[in-house]
């Protein structure tokens, strides 16, 4: 039995999916003024694992469709952009960071966890499929 009729369906609910995660996100968590007041590693853990979510989302969606590459450019982008995000996080937590690498974290968390590249490898598998 197939979950989803046709790729397309697949992919819109994962879309869907990875807007509610990433609003949910911004509203309750990223800009909520309550949140200064928790711990800075507590607010790095739950910015994480936001991140793995959106990762697993897209990884059940774009796996499971016939064009492999899109999971395979999900999986290369999420994972090198996880591999510095921790190392960032490592060093702030033993080191101590800058407000400069504090920024740059939060942008590539922030393209992790927006629907925009979901959204574009879409985008770009309908037009080769086009001109195929």
């Amino acid at each position: 039995m197939k979950l989803y009729k046709s790729d397309k369906v697949r992919f819109i609910s994962g879309l869907i999916v990875i807007v509610i995660i990433y609003s949910w996100y911004f509203l309750y968590f990223a800009e909520n003024i309550q949140t200064a007041s928790l711990n800075r590693k507590l607010r790095h853990i739950i910015t994480f694992f936001i991140t793995i979510t959106v990762y697993f989302v897209g990884t059940f969606h774009l796996g499971k469709l016939k064009d492999t590459w899109m999971a395979t450019i999900w999986h290369i982008v999420h994972i090198s952009g996880l591999l510095i995000i921790c190392s960032i996080g490592l060093f702030d937590w033993f080191i101590g960071g800058s407000l400069m690498l504090t920024r740059f974290a939060r942008t590539i968390q922030e393209i992790l966890i927006s629907p925009v590249l979901y959204v574009a490898m879409g985008l770009l598998n309908r037009s080769l499929k086009k001109s195929n």
